[in-house]
């Protein structure tokens, strides 16, 4: 299904925006808040993904407000579409979907904003206008993936206590071997060890250790 809405002139310049929503409830919800509000102009309400390519590929949205699962495809190639075709666009994401890997690949996809339908605390027109003023909304639950993402790798890993304790002895410069005689292991076990601290922090060097364990606090 596809709607087309005539442009509405006002004062100011409304905000021109493309709806892509399966769910009927929620399409006719959004159609009647974007019709009824002046600060909006809805150029199209659609509720598949081939009908809504053809609008993207047609005429320039100042917004792109977009579900993820869709019938015939997935909101990410509109996303991708979108910001290809006018990187201009604004484009916010509203899913139930709210996992790392949803959220991470629509925000590199293009998306500015990313609110969850569950989300009562993130009202839709409020959170638009802040996209378009230069914010990227997003909802709280989402917030915490984008965190996790941005810290740096390393504090991601986890090293098991054994690991820890040769990655001391590593930067303090002990060789495997009095590394093994200090622990009472044999050198295999140290040398094992050595090989999935370096595997699991992506170093390759002793110096790159010494990095890694002032980083960590350990000396």
């Amino acid at each position: 299904m596809i709607s087309h809405y005539p442009n509405l002139t006002a004062m100011n310049k409304p905000i021109s925006i493309i709806v892509v929503e399966d769910d009927p409830l929620v399409l006719n919800r959004f159609m009647t808040l974007f019709t009824t509000d002046p600060a909006f102009r809805l150029i199209a309400a659609c509720s598949n993904a081939t009908s809504a390519s053809s609008v993207i590929r047609s005429e320039q949205a100042d917004v792109l407000l977009t579900d993820l699962g869709l019938p015939d495809g997935n909101g990410l190639d509109l996303i991708r579409l979108s910001s290809h075709l006018y990187p201009d666009t604004h484009i916010m994401v509203i899913s139930v979907f709210g996992d790392e890997k949803h959220v991470i690949t629509a925000i590199e996809a293009g998306a500015t904003g990313y609110i969850l339908k569950d989300d009562d605390s993130m009202e839709v027109v409020q959170a638009i206008q802040q996209m378009c003023a230069g914010g990227a909304p997003i909802s709280p639950a989402v917030a915490s993936h984008l965190l996790k993402r941005l810290r740096p790798e390393a504090d991601e890993v986890k090293l098991t206590k054994a690991e820890i304790d040769i990655l001391r002895f590593i930067a303090k410069g002990y060789t495997a071997q009095e590394a093994a005689d200090l622990k009472h292991i044999s050198y295999h076990t140290v040398t094992s060890h050595i090989k999935s601290i370096y595997r699991k922090l992506h170093i390759t060097t002793r110096a790159e250790a010494v990095h890694e364990a002032v980083k960590r606090h350990l000396l």
